[in-house]
């Protein structure tokens, strides 16, 4: 048997989360989150994330290699997002996975140990 240790994932990686937000490394952020394999950013989602629009989050998607698909942790529960949104991230080439942000901030862990080209718009842990 081979045990190797676990390469950690290259970029920015989700700790815990804290009250609302979120911990990426030491640091928190207590409100929505953009991340992508260079960065990490406060962000101010809509109140509902049917509203979201490609414009909300801003240049997340012109990163270069462009992401594969982009994580959207829609707060507490899973809401899907508008099929407006989902189509204009489609006409670019990416596409868009809708889970709830517990879950989401799981899977970017986990993606990225798989060094996937993604991105990821996490909304607070409550609306509260």
């Amino acid at each position: 048997m081979d045990l190797r240790a676990e390469q950690p994932a290259s970029g920015p990686v989700i700790t815990g989360f804290s009250g609302r937000g979120f911990r990426v490394g030491e640091r928190v952020f207590p409100g929505g989150l953009l991340i992508d394999p260079g960065g990490v950013a406060d962000w101010m989602p809509p109140a509902d994330p049917a509203h979201l629009d490609i414009g909300m989050i801003g240049g997340l998607i012109d990163i270069d290699p462009p992401p594969e698909f982009l994580l959207l942790g829609t707060g507490t529960r899973l809401i899907q997002p508008s099929r407006s949104f989902v189509s204009a991230l489609d006409a670019r080439g990416i596409g868009v996975e809708a889970m709830d942000s517990r879950a989401a901030a799981r899977a970017w862990g986990v993606l990225r140990l798989e060094q996937r080209q993604i991105v990821g718009a996490f909304f607070p842990l409550s609306l509260d």
